[in-house]
């Protein structure tokens, strides 16, 4: 099993929510987040551009199996990437276990509804 977090910009969430859907991953978690980084964005009220110092982005978490992970990595990159700085990362980590609270189940079986593959 693996977690997998992406921190993407905010205008292309809608693009990587379908993208990851079509790749059966059918539940994530999002959050609005902001960070500091080499790209920059401005903004611009009432005719005056301000430089801001923070970035406005979107953290998605998620996990899945093995055999889940390419694909998804893969609709990621492709809906989320504009080729300017600032696309984002996406992060893998190895989870040990999970264990359904409803049921008990553990590992795999945690991770999906009753006769799911």
């Amino acid at each position: 099993m693996k977690k997998v977090e992406v921190v993407i910009r905010k205008t292309r969430f809608d693009d990587v929510r379908e993208a990851l859907n079509e790749v059966k991953i059918e539940f994530f978690t999002f959050w609005e987040v902001r960070g500091v980084g080499k790209a920059s964005e401005g903004r611009v009220y009432r005719g005056i551009a301000y430089d801001t110092s923070t970035i406005e982005r979107i953290l998605i978490t998620f996990f899945c199996r093995e055999k889940f992970l390419e694909p998804a990595i893969k609709a990621i990159l492709r809906s989320a990437k504009t080729g300017e700085i600032g696309d984002g990362k996406i992060f893998i980590s190895d989870i040990v276990d999970a264990v359904r609270i409803r049921t008990g189940e553990r590992g795999d079986k945690a991770m999906y509804l009753d006769g799911e593959e």
